[in-house]
C-alpha cells in the first residue's frame, strides 16, 4: 500500500504506511491563547483518528491538551521524557497509552519501527519553569522512511542523527512575524535537505496561526513561507521532489524501492 501523507496545518500531519495511521503534534483548536486560524478549516473528525501519535516538544501549539482529548481511548501517544512531570494536565487524559521517550528511544508501533531523534529548540513547558523536557524529531520505518522534524532549527550532527530518510517533513516557518535562532525559515529547512537529502520532501508549520490583530505585520511570513521554501530547495537540493501542500491535502511521495 502506498504511504500517504496529509497535512491538516500547523505541525499536524498523518502518515498512513503499512497499515498504520501515526498523527503528529495534533492541534485542531480554531484559536490558541493569542492565535487564530486564518488558513484552512477546523480538520474534520476523521483527523484525530490514530493509532500512534507523536508529540515532537512540550510547547502549547505542539502538546496541546484538548486536541489529545479528542483521541480515541487506548490511542499510543509518544512524548518527550519528563512531559507527564512538567504537563500536569497529561495525567488527566486516563484513556491514553502515554509513552515518554527521548533520542534514541525505539518504538514498535503496528507494523512501524519509530525512532526519536534530537531536535536543536527550546522543548520546555512554557511559561519557563524548572523542569525540562527535550525536544524531539522522529523517524517512521515501514514502506517508506519519512523524518517528522517538529520544531527545530540546524544542527551539525542533523544528517547523522536521522539516517536516511525517503520523505521529510520539515518546518518552514511559525505563527508569527519573526522566528528565533532554534527554528527553520525557507532558506535553512532548504539546507537541512540538503544535508539530509530525502528523496521528497512536505513544508509544514507555516501559514496556519497568526497573532490576533497583527495581520498586517509581516504578512509574507504567513502567506509565502511554502513556496519560497519551493524556490530555495530548487536551488540548493534539486534533487528533492517537494509536496507544497493545502490544508487538508494528500500525497503519495515516491519512496525508494
Amino acid at each position: 500500500m502506498p504511504v500517504e501523507i496529509t497535512w491538516w496545518g500547523h505541525a499536524t500531519c498523518t502518515v498512513e504506511d503499512s497499515g498504520t495511521r501515526v498523527l503528529t503534534d495534533p492541534l485542531f483548536a480554531r484559536r490558541l491563547a493569542h492565535l487564530r486560524r486564518r488558513r484552512g478549516g477546523t480538520p474534520p473528525p476523521d483527523a484525530a483518528r490514530a493509532d500512534v501519535v507523536l508529540v515532537s516538544h512540550l510547547h502549547a501549539d505542539h502538546l496541546h491538551l484538548p486536541s489529545l482529548a479528542r483521541l480515541a481511548p487506548g490511542t499510543r501517544v509518544l512524548v518527550p521524557r519528563g512531559a507527564g512531570r512538567s504537563v500536569p494536565g497529561l495525567r488527566r487524559l486516563r484513556g491514553l497509552e502515554i509513552t515518554e521517550v527521548e533520542p534514541g528511544s525505539r518504538v514498535e508501533a503496528g507494523g512501524l519501527a519509530i525512532r526519536a531523534v534530537p531536535a536543536a529548540h527550546d522543548g520546555r513547558r512554557l511559561p519557563v519553569g524548572p523542569r525540562r523536557a527535550p525536544a524531539l524529531g522522529y523517524v517512521i520505518s515501514g514502506e517508506a522512511r519519512t523524518y517528522f522534524a517538529g520544531d527545530t532549527g540546524l544542527f551539525d550532527e542533523m544528517a547523522e542523527a536521522v539516517g536516511e530518510v525517503d520523505v521529510a517533513l520539515l518546518p518552514v516557518g511559525g505563527w508569527g512575524p519573526g522566528l528565533g535562532p532554534h527554528h527553520l525559515d525557507p532558506a535553512r529547512a532548504a539546507e537541512a535537505l540538503a544535508r539530509i537529502g530525502p528523496r521528497s520532501a512536505v513544508p509544514v508549520h507555516y501559514g496556519t496561526y497568526w497573532p490576533i490583530g497583527m495581520d498586517a505585520v509581516r504578512p509574507h511570513e504567513f502567506h509565502t513561507s511554502g513556496e519560497e521554501f519551493v524556490r530555495q530547495a530548487a536551488l540548493r537540493a534539486p534533487q528533492v521532489a517537494v509536496h507544497c501542500l493545502a490544508h487538508g491535502e494528500s500525497v503519495r511521495p515516491e519512496v525508494a524501492r
